[in-house]
């Protein structure tokens, strides 16, 4: 039976993350290797599927999300995340503290990945609220919240921009269903939600107590603004251009090519490295070294989204997919709720909202065929799923406990609550944005 090997191989795959502490590209592999044997794969193909499998999925991704990374660590180190966070908070004033970083952590959540978006804004959120004497959770959460909206529903991110390719959706029109599901998801988890947190006082480490950046050392607000969300207008413009009537052979080839994610964010980290780093006295060789970072600690997300991918092609490869879809579509749910509850399980069991939302895309990929479902609709109901209920097996659910000081109990009402209100509200805006173009 087709089932037993596929919940064997997720089994194992929980067992060997949550409680071996493997690493994710390594207990993918194994777990892909036993699904292949336990689902009569021939030895001989084995190796050559999962191998494909890799070069796959890492092959449309890899140049996105290194230059993603590269990108959004430019952003960070030149201060553009801290000027856009000053300029929207001024631009709100102190009683509306929540809608000024809630649009901070969207936007700065854009082209920065969610921990280094995390760890770049934790100080600056301690700055307003030392200054402002309000309670660092309020303050705090509806930025986070917005930073996790980002990271779960819209590409350049790598969950989402893997969980395209997965599903063979279009990465500009994901990008605009994920804004628009996003931003009502935004409001409600962020401005809203953060209203019934005052009264949880945290005890934040003096290591967080900032020290006061001076205004003047920071790029200018329309140049950090145009670049943080450059890849966003770029996608955006290529993707309403392309709908255009009339358009000749010859454009929409150059529009095709221009709105490559690959093409985009060459463009937004050549412009970038002028007009934040550059033309502001910046070293060149500084800012390559930046990047030489960044290409470094994506090293580890780029391995996870090859091992999901050899999953995938085993379950192909063997006709499991087949099967499974099958099996799953005599389940009495939509496809699109069957995908987030898939995501969500494993979410609950893994921790990391990555490797969810790869491991649910590769069980529901099949369905996704067979029924015919919208492709972008489902990478964002996975990606809701994915976020679901982070608790003690999730490292942002610690990051978040021990530089705001809080205890178990008013991390799961503050934190927990709020990843369990993104992910239900990802999936009710889809469900209905599926009313209109599903």
């Amino acid at each position: 039976m087709t089932l037993l090997p596929i919940i064997a191989a997720v089994v194992l795959l929980v067992l060997l993350i949550a409680v071996l502490k493997a690493p994710p590209f390594v207990a993918f592999i194994i777990s892909a290797l036993a699904a292949a044997l336990m689902l009569g794969m021939p030895l001989a193909k084995i190796p050559a599927s999962m191998e494909h499998g890799i070069g796959d999925l890492l092959g449309s991704l890899a140049g996105v999300i290194i230059l993603g990374a590269m990108f959004g660590k430019l952003i960070a180190d030149s201060g553009a995340a801290e000027r856009i966070a000053e300029s929207l908070t001024r631009l709100f004033g102190q009683k509306r503290f929540p809608i000024a970083m809630t649009f901070t952590g969207f936007i700065v959540g854009i082209p920065l990945y969610y921990n280094v978006g995390f760890v770049l804004m934790v100080p600056l959120i301690f700055s307003i609220t030392y200054r402002a004497k309000l309670p660092a959770v309020y303050v705090g959460m509806p930025l986070l919240a917005g930073l996790s909206i980002a990271h779960g529903f819209l590409p350049p991110h790598p969950s989402p921009t893997a969980l395209v390719t997965q599903f063979g959706a279009d990465l500009g029109t994901t990008l605009i269903y994920g804004l628009i599901v996003g931003i009502p998801t935004l409001l409600i988890a962020g401005p809203l939600f953060s209203t019934t947190l005052k009264g949880i006082v945290g005890a934040p480490s003096t290591l967080f107590k900032p020290s006061d950046t001076r205004s003047t050392d920071l790029p200018g607000a329309f140049n950090s603004f145009v670049c943080a969300l450059l890849p966003v207008i770029l996608i955006g413009i290529a993707t309403a251009l392309a709908y255009s009537p009339g358009l000749s052979p010859e454009q929409k080839s150059l529009i095709g090519f221009v709105g490559n994610p690959t093409i985009v964010l060459l463009l937004s980290v050549v412009i970038a490295t002028v007009a934040l780093g550059t033309a502001r006295g910046r070293p060149l060789g500084e800012i390559m070294e930046g990047f030489g970072t960044a290409v470094r600690d994506i090293a580890t997300i780029l391995m996870i989204i090859g091992g999901a991918g050899a999953l995938k092609q085993v379950l192909i490869d063997s006709g499991a997919d087949v099967q499974l879809a099958g099996l799953l579509q005599d389940i009495p749910l939509p496809p699109l709720m069957l995908g987030w509850l898939i995501a969500f399980v494993i979410r609950i069991a893994l921790g990391s909202a990555t490797v969810a939302g790869l491991t649910a895309a590769s069980l529901v990929h099949p369905l996704v065929i067979a029924t015919h479902v919208d492709p972008n609709l489902m990478v964002l109901a996975v990606g809701a799923g994915s976020l679901m209920c982070s608790h003690v097996n999730d490292s942002g659910f610690w990051m978040f406990k021990e530089y705001f000081g809080l205890s178990l109990r008013d991390t799961f009402r503050s934190w927990s609550l709020m990843e369990t209100i993104v992910g239900l509200c990802g999936l009710v805006f889809v469900l209905m944005l599926s009313l209109f173009v599903g």
